[in-house]
């Protein structure tokens, strides 16, 4: 399968602390891949390495056949930070046409955009007057409305009702149908059913790359926050042995 994301021997360090331990993953094109573990594990900095802002100590990642943070990914790239990433004094509206414009889309593009992330009825108000879910989904709509190939989301369900969490992974089911890969983190272990792919990460080690059911299958655990637990533990061992 073509990936849209290679990581290779990845190590980053932050001060004296080593964040990420020789981390080596593939992001398959077309497939909802969901980045898990708790907090702290090292999520946010490896998609910081996949968007190319962070500085790394050693190894490659590759992202759609150009190295990470290529000016030529510019436009192939949404990111959404864990942080709203969207002006608090223009609206939700003035704010997806404002990056749309910048991706040389129109009006009815950024509508659309705002829409599909549930902020219609929001969308006349100030990004500074909305709850923390609504800034989150404001600034989803602005990472989506150019339509990238790659788009990354760090915790973007996080402060959501669950009836919206359904409707954003049906969103980002139905966008990666139309051919977009996604790489979305969550720290939520029930989430971890609703990916194509699993990247389970702990303490900046990979604990497992593989689909949900092939991670069932290899810790023989029907729950995949039980099956995690069972990958921790036999990490853990083969750590001592």
């Amino acid at each position: 399968m073509d990936d849209a994301v290679a990581v290779r021997d990845l190590v980053v360090d932050r001060g004296r602390r080593r964040v990420l331990h020789g981390i080596s993953c593939a992001v398959p094109r077309g497939r909802v891949t969901g980045l898990l573990g708790p907090s702290g594990s090292g999520k946010t900095t490896l998609m910081r390495a996949v968007v190319g802002v962070q500085t790394v100590g050693s190894g490659t990642v590759t992202v759609l056949g150009e190295p990470a943070g290529s000016a030529a990914l510019r436009r192939r790239v949404g990111y959404l930070t864990q942080a709203p990433s969207v002006y608090a004094d223009l609206s939700v509206r003035e704010n997806a046409r404002y990056f749309a414009a910048l991706h040389g889309r129109g009006r009815a593009e950024a509508d659309r955009a705002v829409a599909d992330v549930g902020l219609a009825a929001a969308a006349d108000q100030l990004v500074g007057t909305l709850s923390g879910g609504q800034r989150s989904r404001a600034s989803l709509a602005c990472a989506l409305v150019g339509e990238p190939e790659l788009v990354i989301l760090d915790e973007p369900t996080v402060g959501q009702d669950p009836v919206l969490r359904a409707d954003l992974w049906a969103r980002f089911h139905a966008l990666a149908a139309a051919g977009t890969t996604l790489l979305v983190s969550s720290h939520v272990m029930d989430e971890a059913a609703r990916c194509d792919r699993l990247l389970l990460i702990r303490d900046g080690r990979l604990v497992a790359d593989d689909t949900p059911d092939a991670v069932r299958a290899a810790t023989g655990a029907d729950d995949l926050e039980e099956a995690f637990l069972r990958l921790i533990r036999a990490s853990e061992q083969e750590g001592t042995s």
